[in-house]
C-alpha cells in the first residue's frame, strides 16, 4: 500500500534491511544478477567439502558452515550476515519441550525433535569436537559450540538441497546423498500447488516453471511431497488447512495391534494374536516404530497394511497354515493395485466388517493421542477472531493438528458400523 510505503522505516525493519543491502552489493561483486523484479529473503552460500563419515553425511558441510558463519572475514560473510539469528527459522526443536508436548502432542513432531537433538548432539560431541580439537587454527570449541551447531543443523534442514538417488530401484541400499547449500536456488516459497520446479543436471541446477505464470504472480518451488507436519519440523512453517494437497496422518502400527487384542473375546484368542504379531515383525511388515500412512486419498503403505489385517483376522487353521508355509506362496500374492483400491477412501466402505472394526478402533486411539479433540481445534479454525489472537506457533500447530485429525476422523467416517 502506498501508505506503508511512505513511512519511517522501524528500527527492526532497518536492521533486515542494511543486512540485505549489503547482500545485493556482494551479488554485484561475485556477478550474481538478480531481476530488479525479484524478492530476496534469505539465501545461503556452498561451502568447501571436507572428508569425515558421521550418519547423517552433513558435517563436512556443517564445519564448513562453523568456520565461516564466525569469520570476519569470511568471502560468505554478505550471505551469511542475513542471520543474526537462526531462531527466527523457528522449527519445533527452538521451541522449549513443554511447549512442543502442548501444541504438538500426538502429530509425531515431538518425537522427531527428541530424536533430532539427540542424534546431533551425539554427532557434535563424538565427531566435531574431536575433529575441531584436532585443527585448532580453524575451529574453537568455545566459539564453535553446541548450541551454534544445532542453529546450523536447523538452518541446512532449511535451506539446503539434496540431489536425489538416479536409480530409484536401488535408492533404498544407498546412502543418501549429502546435502549442498546453493545461493539463490532457495529463495523461492513451497506450496503443494507450486508452479516450478529444481531440476539436476550436470551442468546446473535450473528452476522451471511446470505452467503458465501469470504476471505479478509469485514463483513458487516444490520441497517434495511434505505433510504439514513434516514441513514444520524442517522448515519452520506449515500450509493452512485445508490448502495443502499433501498432507497425511500416521496410526501407529502398535495401535492396530491394540485394536485388535480389545477386540479379543478369550485369552486363547489374545495368544493367537501375540503368534500373529511376531510372524508379522518376523516378515518385517511392521515394527515397533513404524506407522501406517493415510493421505488425502487413502493408505499410502497400504501393502503393509493389507497384509497386516489380513493376518489379524485370519482364522486359527489359516494362520496355521500361512506359518508352515512361512508367509505367502507366490501365485498367493494380492495384486499392488487390489490393495490399493481396497484401503483407498473410496474402497473402504467394500472391506469386512472385522477389517473396518479394527481400522476405526485404531483411528480412535490415534486420534486420543492428541492433547485435544478434534471438535475443539475445528472450532478454533472457523472462528477467525479467536484465531487472529493465536500466535504464530499457535496457528501453525493448529494447522498441522487439524489437518492430520481431519484424515482421521474421515477415517472413521468411511469405517463405522453401518
Amino acid at each position: 500500500m502506498a501508505t506503508d510505503a511512505k513511512r519511517p522505516k522501524t528500527d527492526e525493519e532497518n536492521c533486515v534491511l542494511e543486512p540485505l543491502k549489503n547482500f545485493l552489493l556482494w551479488c554485484d561483486s561475485v556477478k550474481l544478477t538478480l531481476s530488479d523484479k525479484a524478492c530476496n529473503h534469505i539465501t545461503i552460500c556452498c561451502v568447501g567439502k571436507k572428508s569425515l563419515e558421521s550418519a547423517s553425511g552433513w558435517v563436512p558441510l556443517l564445519l564448513g558452515l562453523l568456520y565461516e558463519y564466525t569469520c570476519p572475514q569470511s568471502h560468505w560473510k554478505p550471505y551469511l550476515s542475513l542471520w543474526p539469528d537462526f531462531r527466527t527459522l523457528d522449527q519445533p526443536m527452538f521451541w522449549s519441550e513443554e511447549e512442543r508436548d502442548k501444541l504438538l502432542k500426538g502429530t509425531g513432531i515431538p518425537e522427531a525433535v527428541k530424536t533430532d537433538l539427540k542424534k546431533l548432539q551425539d554427532e557434535y560431541n563424538n565427531i566435531v569436537l574431536p575433529f575441531m580439537k584436532s585443527h585448532p587454527d580453524l575451529w574453537d570449541p568455545e566459539k564453535h559450540t553446541l548450541e551454534l551447531y544445532k542453529s546450523l543443523v536447523a538452518f541446512v534442514m532449511a535451506y539446503s538441497f539434496q540431489e536425489p538417488v538416479e536409480d530409484e530401484d536401488e535408492e533404498e541400499d544407498k546412502e543418501p546423498n549429502p546435502p549442498m547449500m546453493v545461493p539463490m536456488a532457495d529463495m523461492l516459497n513451497h506450496v503443494s500447488k507450486h508452479n516450478a520446479n529444481l531440476e539436476y543436471t550436470p551442468e546446473c541446477l535450473k528452476m522451471v516453471s511446470i505452467r503458465h505464470i501469470e504476471k505479478g504472480e509469485e514463483v513458487f518451488n516444490t520441497y517434495g511431497q511434505m505433510a504439514n507436519w513434516q514441513l514444520l519440523h524442517m522448515y519452520g512453517f506449515a500450509e493452512p488447512f485445508p490448502t495443502n494437497s499433501n498432507d497425511t496422518a500416521d496410526i501407529q502400527m502398535s495401535s492396530v495391534y491394540k485394536a485388535a487384542v480389545q477386540a479379543a473375546h478369550s485369552e486363547a484368542d489374545q495368544k493367537l494374536l501375540v503368534d500373529k504379531w511376531s510372524m508379522l515383525c518376523e516378515m518385517e511388515i511392521v515394527g515397533e516404530k513404524g506407522v501406517f500412512i493415510f493421505g488425502q486419498s487413502g493408505c499410502l503403505t497400504y501393502s503393509e497394511l493389507y497384509t497386516t489385517l489380513k493376518v489379524l483376522c485370519m482364522t486359527v487353521q489359516v494362520f496355521e497354515e500361512f506359518r508352515e508355509n512361512e508367509g505367502w506362496e507366490e501365485d498367493e500374492e494380492d495384486e499392488d493395485d487390489k490393495m490399493e483400491q481396497a484401503l483407498s477412501f473410496n474402497g473402504l466402505t467394500g472391506l469386512s466388517a472385522e477389517w473396518k472394526c479394527l481400522l476405526h478402533a485404531a483411528a480412535a486411539l490415534t486420534l486420543d493421542s492428541y492433547s485435544e479433540d478434534v471438535e475443539t481445534d475445528r472450532r478454533r479454525l472457523e472462528d477467525q477472531g479467536a484465531l487472529a489472537e493465536l500466535s504464530s506457533r499457535e496457528r501453525r500447530a493448529l494447522h498441522v493438528r487439524y489437518g492430520q485429525k481431519s484424515i482421521l476422523q474421515r477415517l472413521q467416517q468411511l469405517t463405522k458400523k453401518s
